[in-house]
């Protein structure tokens, strides 16, 4: 009995089971390391039908170069060979071979980079341009044989293999629909001129061709939507990484929560340091506390220095008595000064006349005015 366990091939991670959108840190990463969700299918079928489509309008200038070239490969024999004994030396043949290389090249280099022209393109439009060394570094990971089995018995080797043969079928199924009524005039291409031959099989070909890569589209373009969904559940991250990734970026909350709690303490002992600079006290009475403090020489208007609410509004309270400031009970101008006004801030011209009056009946109280 051979034992196995299924959890060999499920897609978990550190923390449990990837449930999560991947974030935009990992999506990232993801890309730095050559990761995309790209379709290859996509570049080849474009390749493939703009290839064609240049062919069908320039096969008539191919024909024409080629029957040219061969003319004057022909002519030039005699000036370029020289026959030893019935023998051609290998230095001719090998001059003529580079010079019809050479010309063949330079009448399909037009061709040719244009499809490589479009192949860059789409690859372009699909993942944006940020090239990258990182796929090219050799990883140790890689000579894993246990990761190597993964790969070849997965989800992604299944649909691979059923795309090929996809491929293949419908490939070999629109070249029988095409040729089972072009074979009398192939078999019959012997007898027409070589002008007349190149044009035939080249509209043949490129017929045939532009239909194969019209299909092909249809296959890049399932291809490319299975690809962006794949790429998806891959990158899906656990609970546990997200967390993870939030404390590298963004800090421990609990280790924030103290420094935040540690600053609110520090504000805190400044405000009731501050406090018996306050002219008066305005309370809810039992909920919210606020000391305001006038001084023309600081500021225009006057200034909340503390405030506080429940326990911190009772303390101010005491604090208040023991420093000999007035309390004065005014519950919707407290409730209007806590909400609205920070510590340290001058308050709203909408309150003017609200303080303004608190201050004169203190001011009065005190024997000032």
């Amino acid at each position: 009995m051979i034992r196995y366990d299924l959890q060999f091939f499920a897609k978990e991670g550190q923390g449990g089971e990837k449930t999560e959108p991947a974030t935009q840190k990992k999506l990232d990463d993801a890309r730095k390391e050559g990761q995309v969700a790209k379709s290859r299918e996509i570049a080849n079928g474009l390749s493939l039908l703009a290839l064609f489509l240049i062919l069908k309008l320039y096969v008539g200038t191919i024909a024409n170069n080629l029957k040219a070239l061969f003319a004057g490969f022909y002519n030039r024999i005699p000036e370029v060979v020289t026959f030893h004994y019935g023998y051609m030396p290998q230095g001719d043949v090998n001059q003529i071979f580079r010079y019809m290389l050479t010309r063949v090249l330079l009448i399909i280099a037009p061709i040719l980079a244009i499809a490589l022209l479009i192949a860059f393109v789409s690859d372009v439009v699909q993942v944006k341009w940020r090239p990258t060394l990182k796929p090219l570094k050799p990883k140790l990971s890689n000579l894993n044989p246990l990761k190597g089995i993964k790969k070849i018995i997965s989800v992604n080797s299944l649909v691979e293999l059923i795309k090929s043969i996809a491929k293949i079928g419908l490939i070999a199924l629109i070249c029988y629909n095409y040729l089972k009524d072009k074979w009398i005039y192939l078999l019959n291409l012997y007898d027409l001129s070589l002008l007349q031959g190149l044009q035939l099989a080249g509209a043949t070909v490129t017929d045939l061709g532009i239909r194969i890569s019209a299909v092909y589209m249809i296959i890049a373009l399932a291809d490319y939507i299975y690809q962006k969904v794949k790429f998806s559940n891959d990158m899906k991250m656990t609970k546990q990484e997200v967390k993870e990734e939030y404390k590298q970026s963004e800090g421990d909350p609990q280790v924030k929560g103290q420094i935040r709690q540690k600053m609110r303490e520090v504000s805190r002992r400044r405000m009731m340091q501050a406090l018996p600079q306050a002219d008066v006290v305005i309370t809810n009475p039992t909920h919210y506390a606020v000391a305001v403090k006038y001084d023309l020489d600081v500021a225009e208007a006057p200034i909340v220095i503390a405030k506080g609410e429940d326990y911190l509004a009772a303390r101010i309270k005491e604090v208040a008595r023991e420093n000999h400031i007035e309390i004065v009970e005014n519950k919707p101008l407290a409730r209007m000064l806590y909400a609205n006004v920070e510590v340290g801030q001058m308050i709203p011209p909408e309150l003017y006349q609200a303080v303004a009056e608190v201050l004169a009946f203190v001011y009065h109280l005190q024997g000032k005015v």
